[in-house]
């Protein structure tokens, strides 16, 4: 006989005990992430302005970067746990870690947090889309939009734009004001707060390797950053069982079940991502801090994954661009041609 699910509540209450900081963990992930991505930073400004030869340097920095990257991104989740208020209990602190966290990834703070619990709490409704998700039209919106819209859409899901030019661009340009009309005054402090931070880096920076030195190390580092949290954040949410519903069925338990995998990662870089790639059991609870998801995973009953990704059978995923209603998949432009063929559509 099977059992009834579990709603919210219900759920919140089993995952309870996992949904609690631990001061220690949190410290040691602090010192373990921020000091050696500090250390990368003065490694790549000592090797590039050496006397070694032009190969050497090369090599060094491509390496330091991409290191210095997935740093940037284990630096990112401390991030995203303070926005949740689970990486420490005081408010206060979470505020203070995370605002210095969102200045080493180029984040507003208060700004992400907003936009972030919106996803939260509408990700998978139909009728609530466009708050801290991936663009994603139904076949029925795309079909109906001018050739041009659908030129714009077919640019902007362009895996080209979309995890190389755009990342780098969202971080770096879009992030430094608030786009939001709605913006509040906390906001904004919160902006100019990361976007000092960001300019005290630069001048300290050019006042130890040179002006020109900023840019030659900041700017890899963050490519590599920002492309892999883009495709993290993509391969959550954007796969071919994924759940959609309108408004009046949408329901959030499902939505994190169903509309979120579990992205399988070698234990390297599940270490570098904070575990998020349990991301079915985060979205049931918010609040359980990175360090703590994979035991809530291996412990808790009913959260065996409906939606397993690997790592090497993600990259497929990127062709999966429109929502089709009436199968309830994501399909790619390439389905959507062969079905007109066909007079499918």
């Amino acid at each position: 006989m099977n059992k009834e699910p579990l709603n919210k509540a219900q759920w919140n209450q089993r995952l309870k005990p996992y949904a609690l900081p631990n001061r220690r963990k949190s410290s040691i992930q602090i010192i373990n992430s921020v000091l050696p991505y500090l250390a990368i930073w003065v490694i790549d400004g000592i090797l590039l302005t050496s006397a070694l030869p032009l190969w050497i340097k090369i090599l060094g920095a491509v390496t330091l970067s991409v290191f210095g990257g997935l740093f940037m991104v284990r630096i990112f989740i401390l991030f995203h746990d303070c926005t949740h208020l689970s990486f420490f209990h005081s408010k206060r602190a979470c505020s203070f870690w995370g605002h210095l966290f969102g200045i080493l990834t180029f984040t507003p703070y208060r700004t992400w947090q907003h936009e972030h619990n919106m996803h939260h709490g509408s990700v998978g409704d139909l009728d609530r889309r466009g708050m801290g998700d991936v663009w994603t039209l139904t076949v029925e919106e795309y079909a109906s939009r001018s050739k041009f819209g659908r030129l714009v859409y077919r640019l902007y899901r362009n895996p080209i734009v979309l995890f190389v030019i755009a990342p780098v661009v969202l971080f770096a340009i879009l992030n430094r004001v608030p786009a939001r009309k709605e913006t509040s005054r906390e906001e904004w402090v919160s902006s100019t707060i990361t976007n000092i931070g960001l300019l005290a880096t630069f001048l300290i920076t050019w006042a130890v390797f040179g002006w020109q030195m900023y840019f030659a190390i900041q700017l890899p580092i963050l490519f590599v950053a920002a492309t892999a949290g883009v495709w993290l954040f993509f391969v959550q949410h954007q796969f071919e069982d994924v759940y959609w519903a309108h408004h009046e069925q949408w329901d959030i338990v499902k939505a994190a079940l169903e509309g979120s995998t579990y992205f399988k990662l070698p234990i390297v870089l599940e270490w570098f991502t904070g575990h998020i790639g349990y991301h079915h059991v985060h979205h049931l609870n918010a609040r359980i801090p990175n360090y703590n998801l994979k035991k809530c995973f291996g412990e808790v009953e009913g959260l065996e994954p409906m939606n397993t990704i690997q790592f090497f059978g993600s990259f497929k995923l990127a062709l999966l661009e429109l929502y089709d209603e009436v199968n309830g998949k994501m399909i790619g432009f390439g389905e959507l041609r062969r079905r007109r063929k066909g007079s499918i559509v």
